[in-house]
């Protein structure tokens, strides 16, 4: 295991140049948020163009890959949804803590971390996750809240999901990358060379600007932030190991990638999704602070458990 934590140290230490910068004011909240969206929309989706430009779907798309994701993802999803509404919590803050014991920083961190540490090969797997991620669940739960708010279902908020997923550049990039594979188009080597110099750029900036992020959050409702963070960290992996490894025929490698991207820390888009609906965003923001920092030697756990190493 001290072999992998001495890798994954580098990708830590970048975010926690980022904090130090950020708590220090060197690199205030307005920089961090600009730098947000250069990643966001140019060096990140300029990676995931990339790297689905030079693959093919059926290396990406398995759909005993996506059940068994979605079956881990959903035992922890209600178990959590369950011990919210235990508390007599609203179902919006229900939905909002469903949504921090399952989804991790894997566009931020995982795409840039998880290729690098496992290898090129990993990039379809992760990519994987991240567009279920992004698909069904960021879309459940504004339909839970929505529909909870307005007590139905309506034409407006299919519209909405829809919207939403289309102006997501992650999403833009990888099906732009796949309809270009798809129609087995060369890529060219000044187009290569320019996504990977742009897509370069993603890993540094992206993990600096999660440290820079982290300056601002404070840890309150520590209770449930622990809680939510051990579901992220310990149960979400676990269960979908066991759905991976046990229930479905999920390839080895592809299940090791599975794994080790269900183990990354809440993702900072759970915050975004909570303050734009008003819903529990201090309590999103201490799980973001609490797992990250725990992460530091979990997923470093997680890794060195699916290599062997």
């Amino acid at each position: 295991m001290l072999a992998i934590f001495l890798k994954t140290l580098p990708f830590f230490a970048l975010m926690g140049l980022g904090w130090g910068a950020g708590r220090l004011r060197f690199f205030p909240d307005v920089a961090t948020e600009w730098l947000t969206r250069f990643v966001f929309y140019f060096a990140l989706s300029a990676m995931l163009f990339r790297f689905t430009a030079n693959l093919s779907l059926a290396e990406i798309f398995d759909p005993t890959f996506v059940l068994a994701y979605l079956t881990g993802c959903t035992v922890v999803y209600l178990l959590a949804f369950g011990v919210a509404l235990a508390r007599r919590v609203s179902i919006p803050e229900a939905s909002v803590e469903a949504q921090c014991a399952v989804i991790g920083n894997t566009g931020f961190l995982g795409v840039p971390m998880l290729t690098m540490l496992l290898g090129p090969e990993a990039a379809g797997p992760v990519m994987m996750v991240l567009a279920v991620d992004l698909i069904v669940f960021s879309s459940l739960i504004t339909l839970i809240i929505t529909a909870s708010r307005e007590g139905h279902v309506s034409p407006r908020i299919v519209k909405v999901l829809v919207l939403g997923l289309l102006k997501n550049p992650m999403i833009v990039a990888m099906v732009a990358g796949l309809l270009w594979s798809g129609l087995k188009l060369p890529v060219p080597q000044p187009l290569e060379e320019f996504m990977t110099l742009l897509g370069a750029a993603a890993t540094p900036g992206a993990l600096f600007a999660i440290g820079a992020s982290l300056a601002s959050k404070s840890a309150e409702r520590v209770s449930v932030a622990v809680w939510l963070s051990f579901c992220k960290l310990i149960l979400h992996p676990a269960a979908v190991a066991v759905a991976a490894l046990y229930i479905f025929d999920v390839n080895p490698f592809a299940a090791g990638v599975m794994i080790a991207a269900a183990a990354l820390p809440v993702a900072g888009n759970v915050y975004i999704l909570a303050r734009h609906y008003g819903v529990a965003p201090q309590r999103v923001s201490a799980s973001i602070l609490i797992s990250t920092v725990v992460s530091i030697v979990t997923v470093s756990a997680v890794i060195a458990w699916i290599t062997g190493v």
